[in-house]
């Protein structure tokens, strides 16, 4: 959630914000409602002040005057009611509209509200050159890989996941903690049900509930990410200033619906409602957020290189921002089988937008102030498991595991 105070004292710069994320506001009569609702709930107040000292003389009066003491605190109560209702129904306007807002984008963030707006910065590694088949031929061809009879037990967009392709995905658990430990990640393994106000603290709620699968029956939600978990691990707390950064890993399984993509990436395990992944997240102080993003894309670019993968990295366009990321950064691998770089990872500086809501701040030398928190994608597996195959297969259909992952799965080739 953004500060309100940003609309009282700088509503140029939240206009521009949403602007640039192509959304279509008038922060005019947004500013006049907040105003509006200020006054109403002032009025309120005064109100029910003059109500508790008419009430208050009552027991010294007498006669007359006690009588019209009595009838004037009778107005005042039922005027104090009526414009009590009136601010606690500007009040719901107002925030009905303030928490769907996303947070101010970074004036560094790419310009643009499409995908391909993102601004490259840099390539590393050279796609290679030839003939491929794609991660599903070559899961036919290895029988690494069932899409067919997971079709049949849930649907689509779930697979079957089998023999060298399990041992690849929990190589990329142990080869993702064993580099992310050292740079102080603490490992978790959080629970993947939450109530729903880890999912509004996040950002999640109000703006993606469609994308959100629920349990009714027990009030719990299935996390989309991990960070959900690990963001609201900390809610209502005050930490010490000391403490910061507070990083960790968390692994967990991810469902998604993935709504609006309807015949979109349909093929295997790209885009599937079911996935594993391990999270970085970190709690930080506010001066240190924007060098804990670029810590967080190099230990992102550290992990792709060492899988020998070629990738690129991408300035996320302001219009293509998840409502809580101020600035976010792709991380685009080579697919072979698709002929095109794919996201493999992103990490986002969600700034105080997430710790407002939950409430999450750190004691320091000013006080109690808001942390800032920020995420990124250590391993998603499906997307990194396609990323191996394809890039490793050979001329001849066997596909080398690369080499930093060996010591975990104990084999050098699948086929």
């Amino acid at each position: 959630m953004i500060d309100p105070r940003i609309l009282r004292t700088e509503p140029s710069t939240l206009e521009e914000s949403l602007r640039r994320r192509g959304i279509d506001l008038d922060v005019t009569s947004l500013v006049a409602l907040d105003e509006r609702r200020r006054v109403e709930r002032m009025r309120a107040e005064e109100i029910r002040a003059e109500q508790k000292n008419v009430g208050k003389s009552v027991s010294k009066l007498q006669g007359d005057e006690r009588q019209a003491a009595i009838a004037r605190a009778g107005e005042l109560s039922t005027a104090y009611k009526e414009a009590l209702a009136a601010a606690d129904a500007s009040d719901a306007e107002f925030n009905e509209i303030w928490v769907a807002l996303p947070n101010l984008v970074d004036e560094t963030a790419a310009d643009g509200t499409e995908e391909e707006d993102a601004e490259t910065l840099r390539v590393w590694g050279e796609p290679g050159e030839g003939d491929f088949l794609d991660h599903v031929e070559l899961g036919e061809k290895h029988g690494f890989l069932d899409i067919e009879r997971a079709a049949k037990v849930s649907g689509s967009r779930f697979g079957f996941l089998l023999g060298p392709l399990v041992r690849l995905e929990f190589a990329l658990v142990n080869y993702a903690l064993d580099r992310l430990e050292p740079h102080g990640f603490t490992p978790v393994v959080p629970p993947v049900l939450v109530r729903d106000h880890a999912l509004y603290g996040t950002g999640f709620f109000p703006g993606d509930a469609d994308q959100v699968y629920s349990l009714p029956a027990d009030d719990l939600y299935l996390v989309g990410t991990s960070e959900v978990s690990l963001a609201a691990m900390h809610a209502d707390e005050i930490l010490d200033q000391d403490s910061l950064p507070l990083r960790y890993a968390g692994f967990s399984t991810c469902f998604r619906r993935e709504s609006g993509t309807y015949g979109k990436d349909t093929r295997g395990i790209f885009r599937v409602h079911q996935f594993d992944k391990v999270e970085m997240f970190a709690f930080v102080h506010p001066d240190t957020a924007q060098d804990e993003h670029d810590f967080l894309l190099a230990r992102e670019e550290e992990l792709v290189q060492g899988l020998g993968i070629p990738y690129r990295v991408m300035n996320i366009a302001a219009g293509d921002l998840g409502s809580s990321a101020a600035k976010k950064y792709d991380i685009e691998a080579w697919f072979p089988g698709q002929g095109r770089y794919r996201e493999i990872t992103s990490t986002s500086n969600t700034t105080d937008f997430q710790s407002r809501r939950l409430k999450i701040r750190f004691r320091g030398d000013e006080g109690n102030q808001l942390v800032y928190t920020l995420n990124g994608t250590a391993i998603a597996m499906g997307r990194w498991l396609i990323s191996i195959v394809e890039n490793y297969q050979q001329p001849d259909g066997s596909i080398v595991v690369p080499e930093a992952l060996r010591p975990y799965v104990g084999f050098d080739t699948i086929g």
